[in-house]
């Protein structure tokens, strides 16, 4: 009997968590048993709720303290967003349920765990809801909400952040974060000292940062290429190219939002980014040392010193002290870089992915067990009850599925 998946996620607030959704749908591509159907959280919201997520990638990009406001606002108020967000999602969600029949739900964006849960436990839908944190320590209180039937942490980190916020210690399980395969099974050389040196620089799908100046910074001090990804942000691609090109022509190459990363994080020998999950866990996966030059303010703010803590990469604070980090890192034939690799073979779970996805066919188990022990009745919605509630559009333009 084949098994559903439906997975909330968003495409619209950074990459990273349409990234975790492409690493658990590479995992049941040739699986029978078992079906992926992942929907846009805030797409089930119309056209107000959409907004609302097409507008992270500009506030992220052009006002950082901006972003800091709104998270800290918002981490103060979850039970007004779930309350909105619950009655702005509630019939094409309900639409939803009744079109993909699910037998687990599982949530990557932390705006739709309360008010998925509202919705299921007034609608008395006994469907197992559980939640995979796309966060690694600085996470959001919408991320732990206790009614959750589990939630999956990257992190132990993560994990105390839930302990924090009332979450029992048993519902709370600590798998790794998920890697989509093209960044996993590559043997990277041992490091070799040599007279030239390939730095990547990256910030993120939205190209934030003072890449202009962290990039002459390299090619005045050190005999090196750079290639830089200015991801979705075409202004930053097309200063880039004006300021940098005329000066250091083939040193420098400029990209855009691109495809393959792996590759290029293949061919450096550092990377130089934001400290966002999905891209140091990209660069831990492919053996990259990392130097972190900043992060997003509230959910990111903490991964630096994550990456420090556990020698995943090096925290530079300022431009003027990435040449003596790298001087540090390429000193006694690159002694220090090579112990950052050798930490990140040892830390990465490359097994992350399917550890998830069976814990969530073993959780839906579970679950369904234990509700029938306590002799809660096992009652899912009728076709009458899914009826009420209209469709504001096609749900099959919203949907995507795998499996």
């Amino acid at each position: 009997m084949n098994k559903k998946i439906l997975i909330i996620s968003s495409d619209y607030t950074g990459h990273g968590h349409k990234s975790i959704a492409e690493s658990l749908q590479e995992k049941i591509e040739k699986n029978e048993q078992t079906q992926i159907h992942v929907v846009d959280g805030f797409s089930l919201g119309g056209t107000a709720l959409l907004n609302i997520g097409k507008s992270y990638g500009p506030i992220t990009r052009y006002s950082t303290q901006l972003w800091n406001a709104i998270w800290h606002v918002s981490a103060l108020n979850s039970y007004a967003i779930d309350k909105g967000v619950e009655n702005l999602i509630k019939d094409n969600f309900m639409a939803l349920l009744n079109e993909v029949k699910p037998d687990v739900i599982l949530s990557i964006h932390p705006n739709f765990n309360g008010s998925v849960i509202n919705i299921l436990r007034k609608e008395k839908i006994q469907i197992p809801f559980g939640t995979l944190i796309a966060d690694l320590v600085n996470i959001y209180p919408l991320w732990c909400d206790p009614r959750a039937d589990f939630i999956l942490s990257p992190t132990k980190e993560a994990k105390r952040k839930c302990l924090e916020y009332g979450v029992p210690k048993e519902k709370i399980h600590v798998v790794g974060f998920p890697v989509r395969e093209r960044f996993l099974g590559h043997k990277r050389k041992p490091f070799e000292s040599k007279s030239e040196h390939n730095f990547l620089l990256m910030s993120g799908g939205e190209g934030v940062g003072d890449m202009n100046a962290i990039a002459e910074n390299l090619l005045n001090h050190f005999d090196c290429t750079v290639t830089i990804i200015a991801g979705r942000n075409e202004t930053l691609k097309a200063d880039l190219e004006n300021f940098l090109k005329p000066r250091f022509d083939k040193r420098v190459e400029v990209l855009g939002f691109t495809q393959n990363i792996q590759d290029l994080m293949l061919a450096a020998d550092i990377g130089i980014m934001r400290g966002s999950p999905n891209t140091m866990f990209e660069a831990v996966a492919t053996n990259l040392p990392m130097i972190i030059t900043g992060a997003l303010p509230g959910q990111e703010k903490d991964n630096p010193l994550f990456a420090e803590k556990h020698l995943l990469g090096v925290y530079c604070q300022a431009n003027e002290y990435l040449k003596p980090i790298i001087d540090q890192l390429l000193a006694n034939d690159g002694e220090k870089l090579k112990k950052i690799m050798e930490s990140q073979r040892k830390f990465i779970n490359p097994h992350a992915a399917q550890d998830i996805l069976d814990y969530v066919m073993s959780a839906q188990k579970a679950t369904l067990k234990s509700r029938k022990r306590r002799r809660t009745p096992l009652v899912l919605a009728t076709r009458k009850s899914f009826k009420k509630f209209k469709r504001r559009k096609p749900l099959k333009k919203l949907i995507r599925r795998v499996g």
